[in-house]
């Protein structure tokens, strides 16, 4: 379907169908503990690496990057990468044991998911949650 955005300008009006998120794009300002960070929560490096000036780790399926940017300092809170896994408990339980400090223990959310969530070294928050 087209509408009219001016005259002589057409406006979709039918959103794009999206089939899946490829990757998430993170910024650091220091790549090797950011990559030493990932690794603890269980991703792979697949390409790049702690000397690397673009990493891209594994998360099942899906790629998480990371860029470097030093000098940028630490952002503003953006937003959150939520994670699916497959037991909330057992990664809390995992990642901890790797020295990750998450902000809380897991809990149930209003919204139907039980989640705990992490801040990595950059500043941004890394949720690990699962349907209720």
């Amino acid at each position: 379907m087209i509408a009219a955005l001016a005259d002589d300008e057409p406006l979709l009006t039918d959103p794009p169908s999206i089939e899946s998120i490829s990757a998430i794009t993170l910024s650091t300002g220091d790549m090797a503990h950011a990559v030493a960070f990932y690794e603890r929560l269980g991703l792979e490096v697949v390409a790049g690496g702690p000397d690397a000036s673009f990493t891209t780790l594994a998360a099942g399926q899906q790629r998480l990057n990371l860029t470097a940017e030093a000098g940028r300092g630490t952002p503003a809170w953006w937003g959150r990468v939520i994670l699916h896994v497959g037991d909330v408990d057992a990664s809390y339980r995992a990642v901890v044991a790797r020295g990750v400090e998450p902000e809380f223990e897991p809990r149930d959310a209003p919204w139907g998911e039980r989640y705990f969530h992490m801040v990595d070294p950059d500043g941004h928050e890394i949720s690990f949650a699962r349907p209720l």
